[in-house]
């Protein structure tokens, strides 16, 4: 004989960190399974990797191999395309259809969403960075430098620009979001100091692009891999701003629909 109330339902959310994680797990399914995602985040920096390491097409101004100064750009490239650009889109058209309105009706918080989306970037950002590793290490590249330091530098990038992209996605419509993200990443990717030396630029200009998110992740991932070194205090302290101001901004001012 079955004892009473064996079966009486126990509604409730689950906890906090299984929510978190389950959210996290089909946030980087849905981004795996992208097309135009993936050629965003993976193929064309491998290309911009690959043609500008082979061919004498910019002048690095790094007088050494073109490699040495192209892969801390390209990996600050890739945390841009998938934490900023791919992330910004993917979560406005979500917004768009409806999908984060309904995720807005569930017990998951806003904040606990934003965490998700920033651990699924994280997943992403671990096969880039072994992708290009593999990439520039048979090109020739010749990495220095503490791994730990590079793994700071490349978090407190991801926080920055994820910040950056969710309060984008979150405040403009998708359209708008769509436009925006890729023009900001065409001008970063010319004006960051990834492919072309920010020595290249004006004084003037030198010194506000030096103050941009993905200067500071490029200049900070130079210093460390081509030259060897330390840590780089000045860029990670620009990093952790940019973090701060974006995941605030992004958790004050996100609208779910």
């Amino acid at each position: 004989m079955t004892a009473t109330g064996t079966f009486t339902p126990q509604p409730g959310a689950a906890p906090l960190p299984r929510m978190i994680r389950s959210q996290a797990v089909l946030e980087t399914r849905m981004l795996l399974r992208n097309g135009e995602q993936l050629l965003l985040t993976v193929i064309i920096p491998s290309l911009l990797l690959v043609l500008f390491s082979t061919v004498d097409i910019v002048d690095t101004g790094s007088g050494g191999k073109a490699v040495d100064f192209l892969t801390p750009g390209v990996l600050a490239l890739a945390v841009l395309s998938t934490a900023f650009t791919g992330q910004a889109i993917a979560t406005g058209f979500e917004r768009r259809y409806g999908v984060l309105k309904r995720l807005g009706a569930s017990p998951l918080p806003r904040w606990a969403l934003m965490t998700a989306k920033t651990c699924s970037v994280l997943v992403t950002e671990v096969l880039q960075v072994a992708l290009l590793t593999v990439i520039a290490l048979a090109l020739g590249w010749s990495p220095h430098g503490n791994p730990l330091t590079v793994a700071l530098l490349l978090l407190l990038g991801t926080a920055a620009f994820s910040g950056l992209g969710l309060l984008m996605a979150g405040t403009l419509k998708a359209e708008a979001t769509l436009a925006a993200a890729n023009l900001v990443f065409l001008l970063l990717l010319v004006g960051g100091g990834v492919i072309v030396s920010l020595d290249k630029f004006p004084d003037a200009a030198r010194g506000v692009l030096e103050l941009l998110p993905v200067s500071a992740l490029s200049d900070g991932l130079r210093d460390v891999l081509r030259d060897g070194a330390g840590v780089p205090w000045g860029d990670l302290g620009i990093l952790a701003v940019w973090a701060v101001l974006g995941l605030g901004a992004a958790a004050r001012f996100f609208r779910w629909e």
